[in-house]
């Protein structure tokens, strides 16, 4: 319901109002929706929606000068990443593991993931429209 149904009914709500001030969207997908991952095909699935949505929509609102992209992260710090941690096992040596998956060697932050959303929403983006930025330390490089 969050992932991809608020996204739709979100976009659906501003675009009236983005239509008039030609603005832009910035979805929040996931690296899961662009080749799955393991333990959550629902999860992937609803990004991979987010994903062919933000592509869709970046093809139907281009002619009125909205652009519409999204950011896939891939594993970044936050809470919902701590629930997915053993409360058996040291917490420090799960968070090495799970990093030394990553080409750059550690996990993101919610700052470098937000840094990709302003960069998007900014004029700085201004011709770029339906792409899905990676922010994954290299992961899918």
């Amino acid at each position: 319901d969050t992932n991809i149904k608020g996204t739709i009914h979100l976009s659906q709500a501003a675009l009236p109002h983005l239509r008039r001030a030609r603005g832009n969207i910035v979805n929040i997908a996931s690296d899961a929706g662009l080749h799955g991952n393991y333990f959550c095909a629902a999860y992937a699935a609803t990004k991979g929606a987010v994903v062919a949505l933000t592509r869709s929509l970046a093809r139907e609102t281009a002619c009125d000068g909205v652009r519409v992209n999204a950011v896939a992260p891939a594993d970044i710090l936050t809470p919902m990443t701590e629930r997915q941690l053993a409360a058996h096992l040291p917490r420090e040596d799960q968070l090495r593991e799970m990093a030394s998956l990553y080409p750059l060697g550690r996990i993101g932050t919610a700052d470098e993931a937000a840094a990709a959303v302003v960069f998007l929403a900014s004029p700085a983006a201004a011709w770029v429209t339906g792409s899905i930025y990676m922010v994954d330390g290299g992961l899918t490089a």
